[in-house]
């Protein structure tokens, strides 16, 4: 196998893995939509701290945070397809902060 093959083989695992996390996302989106919506029809409450709350409050929570995720994962494809980008272990390691002592 050449290098351009490898190139193509890897930009085409990133390309699927990229997909496979927007889908996610939306998914995440379209599942907090769809429980709002069953919330508002069914008058789903939960009880939270002696308090009853609407299910919807909890359905848009999660669309929000689908929302959230999917720019997330916009910013990272855009980071994944630099040509600079590559991978390595030691991007799952913590960096210490190093703080002057005053």
């Amino acid at each position: 196998m050449n290098k351009q093959d490898k190139v193509l083989n890897t930009d085409k695992r990133k390309a699927v893995t990229i997909t496979a996390l927007f889908v996610a996302t939306i998914i995440i989106m379209f599942l907090g939509l769809s429980f709002s919506i069953f919330s508002i029809v069914n008058n789903v409450t939960f009880k939270v701290l002696s308090s009853d709350m609407p299910g919807a409050v909890f359905g848009l929570l999660v669309l929000y945070l689908g929302a959230r995720y999917f720019l997330s994962v916009k910013k990272l494809k855009a980071e994944v397809y630099k040509n600079t980008s590559q991978f390595s272990w030691s991007n799952f390691k913590k960096e210490k902060s190093n703080k002057a002592m005053s």
